[in-house]
């Protein structure tokens, strides 16, 4: 799993606080019974939602005409129509689940009521339960259904949803106390209550978003996804018809944020039940993408809004239990503050001293981030064929390094106990704790957020979308789950540094093109070749930390022979956009010269393998992509412009 601890040694050097909860402590136990009725309440709310959808879907909001609760006055319709026949159903499983609300509460009253969390759960449902009735009866009482396309039925409709967002927090939380679980506690959560705290709030716009656009879709139907794009790009297209655009990106960007949460958060509070969720939430994700790209491909089918909807709400679910058991008094902590210095390869801490500017710098990484802010600006200088513009440049370059800076501090969180057995990394501020971990982590999630606002606000939504895409890769994929299980960790992992052209590329086109493609191919086949030669100079680092990196897992041998191979596969697509005219004859010309070099490098420390050879490998590597990011341009900016 990307949450779970990673090897024997981190967790020596870090220990998991596991904090008792004494027996007479722990809430009264609900009878079985009762919690499997807490759950089939809460499984009898989204068919109820479900039938909701159904009914707006078909547009059969104005089935009862304007009568609540009865319908057009009868209480059993005479001869209804279809839409009758849909409105009045949906009234009928809604009565049902007030019924089944009201139960429950009796029930928790008469024999659990000394479980407060219990109880406040159970009240909170039936409060919510009536404020989603309520909102029921005046959407239809006030005609704001059917084929009514105003503002006001889209606000009300976006509160009904965010009600039913409450109503299904509450009863999960029902059903999560009702099994047996322990209290929550919220305070002293820090950096995790944060980031749990800001993922509601991000699923509550991502619902927001969606419900109108699904309003959009059942309002202004279209035959297919290019029919859709017209009718939202077209000259005073109506509001509900241009958030189709806004809204697949919005799923995404929110999406990666709950990947990013559902690893972070489960590696620091690795229980049985944050695994469980969190591993709900990454096959949620994967699936509704799936299900959300067939939706937009069929221009949205009401099967398909069902099941979309469905599994937005199971999300919500998963996100809330995910929350519960993060949060419960009791689950493991992985110990964030403390400084085992008897573990550590050098023996002077600073944990009194204040942390100054310049030891936040350090969390970002700077050197480390050097080239690949300027593999985003280059390709902004390709993209654009020449000047982008001063505020877009300088928007992009701040939103870029405020990325990667976020990613590098979250990584040095969370790689905090193989820090500390490393030369290289041993004074690292969160090694020392003179920036305590906590606060690194919230330097890091708050630096990931601005990033994502200036990116969205001064370029455009995809270049924050692919900024964020890249941070949540190095954090979950390389940091969180390969880093420490196998020496492709890099292989895999190193996508994330290639990111970085894609999003320059999208901030000035708001789009991405082949060549984007070629840019990103190139960093992905170039970075084993570029780490792998630094590993073999820090190799003894690697292996004190526990680190499977190539030439510790495999040798020296086995290293120099995979730089050599993927030099000449760096070298093979760099060349590749010839083929579709991609470039002129400049960049061709300057990268054959620069591929020859590569080569030849790594070839020489195949036959020769020694510190001088390596270090000239590595030192060339870096400066081979910045010159041929700087000959693309260059020939783009002359040749893209005849």
């Amino acid at each position: 799993m990307l949450f779970q601890a990673h090897n024997t040694q981190s967790n020596n050097l870090f220990p998991v606080d596991s904090v008792p909860t004494k027996a007479e402590t722990r809430l009264p136990t609900p009878s079985p019974a009762f919690g499997w009725f807490a759950w089939a309440v809460l499984l009898f709310n989204l068919l109820v939602i479900a039938v909701g959808v159904v009914v707006r879907a078909t547009g059969s909001g104005d089935g009862c005409g304007a009568h609540w609760p009865a319908c057009d006055g009868e209480i059993i319709p005479v001869a209804p129509s279809v839409e009758k026949m849909i409105e009045y159903t949906h009234r009928l499983v809604s009565g049902v689940d007030g019924l089944l609300v009201l139960g429950l509460a009796g029930w928790c009253i008469a024999k659990f009521r000394h479980n407060k969390p219990l109880l406040g759960a159970v009240l909170a449902t039936v409060f919510f339960t009536g404020v989603e009735a309520w909102l029921g009866a005046y959407l239809v009482k006030q005609r704001l259904v059917a084929d009514n396309a105003s503002v006001q039925r889209a606000v009300w409709m976006s509160i009904h949803l965010v009600n039913t967002f409450f109503l299904l927090t509450a009863l999960s939380l029902a059903a999560w106390w009702a099994s047996g679980r322990d209290r929550i506690k919220t305070g002293g959560q820090g950096a995790v209550g944060l980031a749990l705290a800001l993922a509601f709030i991000a699923m509550v716009a991502l619902g927001v978003s969606g419900s109108v656009t699904a309003l959009g879709d059942t309002l202004f139907p279209a035959q297919n996804h290019e029919e859709a794009m017209r009718q939202s790009l077209a000259p005073g297209a109506h509001f509900l018809q241009k958030l189709r655009i806004l809204h697949p990106s919005i799923a995404g960007s929110v999406g990666l944020y709950l990947l990013l949460i559902a690893g972070l958060v489960g590696h620091l509070r690795p229980s049985a039940q944050t695994k469980r969720y969190a591993t709900a939430i990454y096959g949620l994700f994967f699936v509704q993408m799936g299900v959300g790209f067939l939706n937009v491909l069929l221009a949205a089918p009401v099967w398909m809004q069902l099941v979309h909807l469905l599994l937005a709400d199971l999300v919500w679910i998963a996100v809330t239990l995910f929350s519960a058991a993060a949060m419960e008094a009791g689950v493991p902590r992985v110990e964030m503050n403390s400084v085992p210095a008897t573990q550590y390869a050098t023996g002077t801490f600073s944990a009194t001293e204040r942390p100054t500017y310049k030891d936040y710098i350090l969390l970002t990484k700077p050197r480390v981030i050097s080239l690949l802010l300027f593999t985003t600006l280059a390709a902004m200088f390709i993209a654009a064929k020449g000047w982008p513009g001063a505020i877009l440049f300088w928007s992009v370059a701040l939103g870029g390094y405020l990325s990667a800076g976020a990613a590098n501090a979250i990584n040095m969180v969370i790689d905090r106990d193989i820090d500390g057995r490393m030369k290289r990394t041993s004074q690292r501020p969160t090694v020392t704790q003179k920036i305590p971990s906590r606060d690194a982590l919230f330097f890091g999630l708050g630096l990931a957020v601005l990033s994502f606002a200036i990116l969205w606000g001064f370029a455009n939504l995809l270049a924050a979308l692919l900024s964020l895409a890249g941070l949540v890769f190095y954090v979950c994929v390389y940091t969180l789950f390969l880093k420490r299980r196998t020496w492709h960790n890099i292989v895999i992992g190193g996508a994330a540094g290639a990111f970085p052209p894609l999003v320059g590329w999208a901030a000035v086109t708001n789009s991405l093109s082949p060549l984007a493609w070629y840019l990103f191919a190139i960093i992905l086949v170039w970075t084993p070749a570029h780490f792998w030669a630094l590993a073999l100079l820090i190799k003894d680092d690697y292996a004190e930390a526990g680190v499977p990196m190539l030439p510790v897992v495999l040798g020296d041998r086995v290293t120099v022979i995979q730089i050599a191979l993927y030099a000449v596969l760096t070298a093979v697509v760099s060349i590749l956009p010839l083929a579709q005219g991609l470039v002129g004859p400049g960049y061709v010309i300057a990268a054959a010269l620069l591929n020859v070099i590569l080569v030849m490098r790594s070839a020489q420390l195949a036959r020769r393998t020694d510190r001088p050879r390596a270090l000239s490998m590595y030192k060339y590597s870096m400066l081979y992509l910045a010159l041929l990011f700087l000959a693309m341009a260059l020939d783009q900016a002359k040749w893209g412009a005849s």
